[in-house]
């Protein structure tokens, strides 16, 4: 028996009409607050790091300049360090979004869904 694409073919209206359901969601809030509250001090913390840098190279060439080991200098070590935030950043992200995260987008996908099968 051949089933008509209707059958197939979610309704736009019932998925909206869920989506904006969980849009009312606490969990929803409860993960956007938990994301805001790692990204923006991260980001934060990112920006001050990189602009120590040049801050650093513009007005203390002299401590810049110093050697650390041969002719390894606090300028290199600085601009290596930027690297190494890089990866610890996103390590840690990874790692809390795994933790903190993906619980809670677990929760409101089933929500979803359920809401989605209790529609049709």
């Amino acid at each position: 028996m051949a089933r008509d694409v209707d059958d197939v073919r979610p309704d736009p209206s019932r998925a909206e009409s869920a989506a904006e359901a969980v849009g009312q969601e606490p969990e929803l809030e409860e993960l956007q607050r938990r994301h805001r509250g790692f990204v923006f001090p991260a980001t934060l913390f990112t920006l001050v790091f990189y602009m120590a840098l040049i801050l650093a190279a513009a007005y203390a060439p002299g401590f810049m300049s110093t050697k650390v080991a041969g002719a390894i200098n606090v300028a290199y070590l600085f601009a290596l360090a930027q690297f190494v935030m890089t990866f610890v950043i996103a390590y840690l992200y990874t790692r809390f979004a795994r933790t903190k995260f993906d619980p809670l987008q677990r929760d409101l996908l089933a929500k979803l869904h359920a809401r989605q099968g209790d529609a049709r």
